[in-house]
């Protein structure tokens, strides 16, 4: 909890311009009555299938210090504390404003068609250990996740990091206008969300507009890997951006990954860094991850922290679960190795998922084991995206490969027959397959979108709860 509050009926009705009934203090914001804290201001939104007044009651009872309100229920005390506004979402979006207005804290903003959410922990991790840092929770990076974790902002941060998501065109700039950051993070494009776009420049175009946020002086940190990469360094010259750097394996590279290797279950990586030699270890398994440590690190020299010391913390960066978590299990009379990448994927995770894979050493005769569900939001080319995997399976020592979900069948058939695992039509039906033909020394990569729901298999051979 904060030492000072974050909120206090007189704060919060001068930041959105609505009325205070009562004097309460506030040391949170949230917006789900389910999960209240003691101390937070509740937030009364309405969506398509709820409306959060219904719920103020609830919230104050469970120890909100107060709520944010359209309109009072009849249900509501008459001394209860409030914060009257004309409009709730709007009166969470002046706080976010009023937030980042009175804040002194360097910010940082992170988008990528992937690998984003894993970046702003690792950013928010090495950080902490140099100040007060905050960021968003999780993957609250849409338009009501970011200026929710704005207006949680405390002022006496000195770090701040967030992650900004988009699936339409037009959500990315508004966001960024929002956050202001001093330093933006682009850390890939890829053809994620090909169902809301007409091409994978389209999908750059709406990322490159998180510089429409940027301070004056700021820096934006690209991949210089990325095929888009002049494409979005041009945008910024527009914007009149002079603080390009970017990261990569690419030789122009400003900060340039030279070996990415795990030894014992740690990356060792070695890297360029404005042509001096750093290696460092990294607690997150791929090749993916050391170049995204590398943006990392970009971004904590940008907001004048310490570099020496956040390379030296690296290695206490962890994947957070779904996202390349590892874990030793026994299934059955086989002990196994799980790595849980269930959270969510695209055609260049899934890549990037099977090459970390193939990093591994399994013990004994165990065998590289990859178990893909279908991927989401792709649009018309679907099919063949699912199909194209193939390729990089069959470029990697990976030995099987179990798939399930319609679009994931496409793969299944343009994999030769030696290494189709099994294919079925969802995650669920899929599971007594997979157990029945894994042996000890197995390492087995489960990967899908979301909706495939493949966590449902990484519960089953992990013991684990949702």
């Amino acid at each position: 909890m904060n030492a000072e509050p974050l909120w206090t009926n007189s704060t919060a009705a001068l930041a959105t311009g609505g009325t205070a009934c009562g004097a309460w203090a506030a040391t949170g914001v949230a917006i789900d009555s389910r999960a209240i804290a003691p101390g937070d201001l509740y937030v009364a939104l309405r969506g398509p299938h709820f409306d959060g007044h219904d719920f103020v009651t609830s919230a104050l009872a469970q120890g909100a210090a107060a709520a944010m309100v359209r309109q009072i229920s009849p249900q509501v005390a008459d001394t209860a504390p409030l914060l009257m506004v004309p409009d709730t979402m709007g009166g969470l979006e002046k706080l976010a404003v009023a937030a980042r207005a009175r804040s002194t804290a360097k910010t940082i903003a992170v988008t990528g068609s992937v690998g984003k959410t894993g970046t702003k922990d690792a950013l928010a991790f090495v950080l902490s250990r140099q100040g007060e840092t905050a960021a968003s929770v999780g993957n609250l990076n849409n338009h009501i996740g970011v200026p929710l974790s704005l207006a949680r902002l405390p002022v006496s941060a000195k770090f701040a990091v967030f992650e900004l998501g988009m699936n339409h065109p037009g959500e990315i700039s508004p966001l960024a206008r929002m956050v202001r950051p001093d330093v933006a993070i682009i850390t890939t494009v890829t053809s994620a969300h090909l169902e809301f776009f007409a091409d994978e420049a389209a999908i750059a175009d709406e990322k490159a507009t998180i510089m429409d946020g940027l301070t004056e002086d700021g820096t934006i940190i690209l991949s210089r890997d990325n095929a888009h990469f002049d494409r979005l360094a041009e945008y910024a010259k527009s914007r009149g951006i002079r603080n390009i750097v970017s990261f990569g394996t690419h030789h122009l590279a400003d900060i340039q990954l030279i070996a990415s290797e795990m030894e014992y279950g740690v990356n060792e990586v070695v890297a360029l860094f404005d042509g001096r030699k750093l290696a460092y270890r990294l607690g997150m398994p791929g090749r993916h991850s050391a170049l995204n440590s590398l943006a990392v690190l970009a971004a904590v020299v940008a907001v004048g922290g310490d570099l020496a010391a956040a390379a030296a913390a690296m290695i206490d960066v962890l994947p957070p679960k779904g996202r390349g978590r590892m874990s030793e299990v026994e299934v059955g009379t086989a002990s196994i190795t799980v790595i849980d990448d269930s959270y969510n994927a695209s055609p260049a995770a899934v890549r990037a998922a099977l090459a970390t894979l193939a990093m591994m050493v399994p013990d004994g005769k165990g065998r590289l084991i990859a178990v893909l569900g279908d991927m989401l939001e792709l649009g018309v080319n679907a099919p063949a995206l699912h199909a194209e995997l193939a390729e990089a399976v069959n470029g990697q020592d990976i030995n099987l490969v179990f798939t399930c979900g319609p679009l994931m069948r496409h793969l299944h058939d343009a994999l030769p027959p030696g290494r189709r695992g099994g294919h079925k039509p969802d995650s669920a039906s899929l599971i007594p397959l997979l157990r029945e033909n894994l042996r000890s020394g197995d390492i087995v990569m489960v990967k899908g979108s979301l909706g495939s729901r493949m966590g449902l298999i990484v519960q089953d051979l992990t013991g684990e709860t949702a």
